[in-house]
């Protein structure tokens, strides 16, 4: 048995401890490939800094859970890293967020490409419940830690790092690039209502981390950050709580800040074909290095959450098209039941996002909650914090909303104040892939 296999046998051990005593984490078939020390790292970023990363070929594989009858959802085990498609996506989606953008400071294609190279090697370790590096404490005393130390202790949570790419890292004159922007990561449109602020929008690289322990998906974001210091900036960011859209259909629904279920018609994580049909890109969608990949917005929601507390149970409801307590669509009993759309009043919500009335057109969502204090003026800033998954957001997104911004009664309690697209790349499909190698090469 491996140490790997007997680490997730225990389960309760948690992320290893570091330093001159580090077991080795790696699986039989990985021995051979060498783990750079701090004392090579130093220097990396700036005359004198450890940045926390490891070689390009340092990942590890998945931990088992030890039980493999116990719901992933429950086990605190890791979610395997390694794949056709980025982890993150149609992943069962987990309890936490905290996602990033990041615009590059550095105008040097090498420095980008090996940024990448490590961030994939550190997502690879931190995904599986492992410590960045050399690990946060044991090392040179006079050199910072290869890694930040705040999650050592905690399982991996199904922790999952997906990275995206913004229109502005195509821009001419940056990284030569610019021939190679698909056609389907557009600029996104102003849509009616939208008060976008740049501070909350945008971004030339993002990740988002999800996880069951908020503090493993700021750990996460932490690290990367800090490898890439220097060459990147966090633009802005956002923490979220409560999932409010799921990829398990056969699980409860949850509900959004308004107190409604949400996400009752998501595409199942399991639902291969949907999958397909709607969320990963392919070669013929127009440009063969997302093939396997997808488009992702992401836009922050304000809710007006006083004025919808004032609001009456019926209007609500009216404006839903659902009934507050079950989530049964109007005039039926479960949530699940085929909703009839005629039955609802043309402004609500349900029937006009529901695909019947948009072409058959279908999204994956992966949004949450959020709650960030208040505005100054006594107001709670919170709401939703939305993530959408399509094969083409020229298809998917951006007519869905169309639609929405015009007609949804909902527009009276939100308004939509952040908005930022990205173009994610396939996943890592073994220990010498990194993310967007195919873009690159």
């Amino acid at each position: 048995m491996t140490h790997t296999e007997k680490t997730a046998g225990q389960q309760g051990s948690g992320r290893q401890g570091s330093g001159q005593q580090k077991p080795d984490h790696r699986t039989a078939d990985e021995t051979a490939v060498p783990s750079p020390s701090r004392r090579s790292l130093i220097g990396w970023g700036g005359a004198g800094l450890a940045i926390g990363a490891v070689a390009a070929g340092g990942a590890v594989a998945a931990l088992r859970t030890g039980d493999d009858s116990a719901p992933v959802a429950e086990s605190g085990a890791a979610v395997p890293f390694h794949g056709a498609h980025q982890a993150g996506i149609a992943t069962a989606v987990q309890d936490r967020l905290h996602f990033a953008s990041f615009d590059v400071t550095t105008t040097d294609r090498a420095e980008l490409i090996q940024l990448l190279k490590d961030w994939t090697a550190a997502a690879a370790l931190m995904t599986q419940g492992h410590t960045v590096g050399d690990g946060a404490y044991g090392g040179l005393p006079e050199a910072p830690p290869d890694d930040t130390g705040e999650a050592l202790g905690l399982k991996p949570s199904r922790l999952t790092l997906t990275v995206g790419f913004g229109p502005g890292l195509f821009e001419k004159g940056r990284f030569g690039l610019e021939g190679r922007r698909p056609e389907a990561l557009v600029d996104l449109p102003e849509f009616p209502g939208d008060n976008l602020e740049a501070t909350r929008s945008g971004g030339d690289l993002c990740i988002q981390a999800c996880a069951d322990d908020p503090q493993v998906a700021v750990h996460a974001i932490r690290n990367l950050a800090r490898i890439g210091f220097g060459k990147i900036a966090i633009r802005w960011s956002q923490l979220g709580f409560g999932k409010t859209s799921s990829t398990t259909p056969n699980a409860q629904t949850p509900r959004n800040m308004m107190g409604f279920k949400d996400g009752t018609r998501n595409i199942s994580g399991t639902d291969t074909a949907a999958l397909k049909q709607h969320v990963w890109a392919a070669e013929k969608d127009g440009a063969a290095w997302m093939t396997g990949g997808s488009y992702l917005v992401a836009r922050r929601i304000r809710m007006h959450i006083e004025t919808w507390d004032r609001a009456s149970l019926q209007e609500q409801e009216d404006v839903f098209g659902r009934d507050k307590g079950e989530g049964a669509p109007v005039g039926k009993a479960k949530e699940r039941d085929e909703p009839f759309l005629k039955a609802m009043l043309p402004t609500s919500h349900v029937r006009l996002a529901h695909p019947d009335s948009n072409h058959g057109i279908r999204i994956l969502r992966r949004g949450y909650s959020f709650t960030d204090g208040t505005d100054g003026l006594g107001r709670l800033d919170a709401g939703l914090f939305f993530l959408a998954y399509q094969k083409d957001t020229r298809q998917g997104f951006i007519p869905l909303q169309r639609g929405l911004a015009r007609h949804d009664a909902l527009n009276e309690y939100i308004q939509h104040v952040g908005s930022a697209h990205f173009a994610v790349p396939p996943g890592v499909r073994d220990k010498s892939d990194w993310w967007g190698r195919a873009l690159f090469t």
